[in-house]
């Protein structure tokens, strides 16, 4: 799932249009969240807000899309609610919500489709606006775009992804949107009265808290450089791709045999940065989930507690361990732990690193096929954002940060710091790592000033001296297109002296035979003379079979000529059968 901002947001051109319902506040008053009273305290303003944005593969009924969505709204409480502020107070309180009606939003002479899709989402997703959620439709000749937008109060990210996924599955033509409309999930007003029940913070979590505020100046941490003068700014929003689908595989992989998360290694990465830039430890505001069980994994509200990040130590275990304080400090009820300061003690500068891992979410969509992308808001700014989404894709991040010259300087040269030394540490970790009794060899996805390496290995054998050719133009083109699909992976090993010593080719194949199996596919293995014979072939098609494993194959498969009669004895060694036919014709 890609994270974007409004403001970057690529939409097609078309008719815009936004889904009115009917709404009746009742007189049935429900209980407000620690975190929801902050929030909705600040009043209306613009941008406080988020969103999430797919592509429907046809066009789609407009009424039908009304019913779906209306059934959505059913279903969960959260979003048939809305706050009210009067002598009394602030208020929650329970909505009626009836069938309405499309309403056209005009994208103006010379204005681009997303800002008038921020303009809407403005307008309408406010603290308190009756609704605060606006379902959004673009349509266009092919397929049809929609946007679905709330005010932050009633939802957080993961809550999206579960919006998203039952109006996709009320859309489906093989149901009715009422039988959704008629299976309730627990409603968020439920967590917040189950919250209030839970025992009082003990005495360690409250000392943990305030050191932890009195090391930040007093108040939630900061962002440890400068930012410029501590005022709403006008945003800057850096979106990066950190890592790709081998990579982040590669980083987890890590992970794994430090024994820690793939969060801990990049708050390692965060806290090495740091320490280097600045000489101090990691410390940020870090909101943790408050899904506490299962009991909420399909419900839609704010699910959220801020908590405290911090770090002194760069190893990756201490990290880890730095990690689950956070999570075991943002988990009590805050609005007593915050009793001393009345309140969050919030101050210009705040830095915050948000973590949310789409693939080990209860809550699944075909993000890719939808081109799916959770939009965030554009507003003025004081402090900085940092989120972190790793899905099937890799791992992406998001910045929000004041748009001053001293916080383009210091956030972005944090920034650039940080993804260099990510991107270090997966170029080095163990998955690259080839163990041959006492030699050492590094495996990774080949760059083109390799590829005249690859042909070179490739020519040297019985095969291939006679059909290779010296022209590497040919080579440099195929290994182009090899490069822009994921689904390939020319592979390069290197010994000790960094000489390129084996290549193959591997291709992820996904296919509907076989109970719709993904297959691994090998061809092209070569190992340079002088490296024969010595376990590095073995070595490296053990390494293929994890890489295929961590994308999902199930069955690898060699493709090798048959007048290779040593190769064949290799493969058998290894378990291969020799079980299919092969035929090939030139075209």
């Amino acid at each position: 799932m890609r994270l974007s901002n409004v403001a970057h947001l690529r939409l097609p051109f078309g008719r815009l249009l936004g889904y009115d319902v009917r709404v009746r506040r009742t007189d049935v008053r429900l209980p407000i969240s620690f975190d929801q009273h902050r929030h909705v305290s600040a009043g209306d303003r613009p941008g406080s807000w988020m969103a999430i944005c797919f592509t429907l593969p046809e066009p789609v009924d407009r009424e039908r899309l009304a019913e779906v969505w209306l059934a959505v709204i059913a279903r969960h409480g959260t979003l048939r609610t809305a706050f009210v502020q009067d002598d009394d107070g602030l208020h929650l309180h329970e909505l009626d919500v009836e069938p309405g009606q499309w309403t056209e939003h005009p994208v103006g002479t010379g204005q681009e489709v997303n800002d008038t899709v921020r303009d809407v989402l403005d307008r309408h997703c406010t603290p308190f606006s009756t609704p605060s959620h606006r379902l959004c439709l673009l349509e266009t000749a092919l397929r049809p775009t929609v946007i679905i937008g709330s005010d932050h109060a009633h939802v957080d990210m993961w809550s999206m992804l579960v919006i998203l996924r039952d109006l996709l599955c009320a859309l489906d033509p093989g149901q009715e949107a009422a039988e959704l409309a008629s299976v309730g999930v627990p409603a968020f007003v439920e967590h917040t009265r189950s919250l209030a029940e839970r025992p009082k913070a003990p005495h360690q979590v409250h000392r943990r808290w305030a050191e932890t505020i009195e090391a930040s100046g007093g108040s939630m941490p900061r962002f440890p450089l400068p930012l410029g003068d501590p005022v709403p700014q006008a945003q800057r929003v850096e979106v990066r791709d950190v890592l790709g689908v081998d990579d982040s595989a590669a980083l987890a992989q890590q992970a794994h045999e430090d024994g820690v998360s793939t969060l801990s290694e990049i708050v390692s990465a965060m806290t090495e940065v740091t320490r280097e830039l600045v000489g101090q430890p990691l410390r940020a505001v870090f909101p943790v989930h408050s899904r506490y069980d299962s009991t909420w994994h399909d419900s839609v509200g704010w699910f959220i507690a801020n908590s405290v990040l911090e770090s002194a130590d760069p190893d990756p275990r201490a990290c880890a361990a730095a990690v689950r304080e956070a999570v075991q400090l943002g988990s009590w009820p805050l609005a007593e732990v915050m009793e001393p300061w009345g309140g969050m003690p919030e101050a210009p500068g705040m830095f915050a690193v948000s973590w949310l891992d789409l693939r080990r979410l209860p809550v699944r969509v075909d993000s890719e096929g939808l081109d799916a992308q959770y939009v965030g808001a554009s507003i003025r700014s004081d402090g900085v954002m940092l989120w972190f989404i790793l899905d099937g894709s890799g791992l992406h991040l998001r910045c929000r940060y004041p748009d001053t010259d001293e916080a383009r300087l210091h956030v972005g040269g944090w920034l650039d710091a940080l993804v260099r030394t990510v991107r270090a540490r997966a170029d080095a970790s163990v998955s690259g790592l080839l163990r041959v009794g006492s030699r050492r060899y590094r495996v990774r996805r080949a760059r083109r000033s390799e590829v005249a390496d690859v042909v070179a290995l490739l020519a040297d054998d019985e095969l291939g001296a006679a059909r290779e050719s010296e022209d590497l133009e040919r080579y440099e083109q195929v290994f182009d297109a090899l490069s822009r699909d994921v689904a390939h992976h020319l592979t390069v090993v290197r010994d000790e002296h960094a000489r390129v010593v084996a290549a193959m080719q591997l291709t992820i194949i996904p296919g509907l035979t076989r109970n719709g199996s993904t297959r691994l596919q090998i061809e092209g293995l070569r190992v340079a003379r002088d490296e024969r014979s010595q376990g590095l072939g073995t070595a490296l098609i053990e390494w293929a079979h994890r890489y295929g494993k961590t994308r999902g194959a199930v069955l690898a498969q060699v493709a090798t000529d048959r007048v290779r009669s040593r190769a064949h004895v290799f493969y058998r060694r290894l378990g291969y059968e020799d079980s299919h036919l092969g035929f090939k014709r030139v075209l």
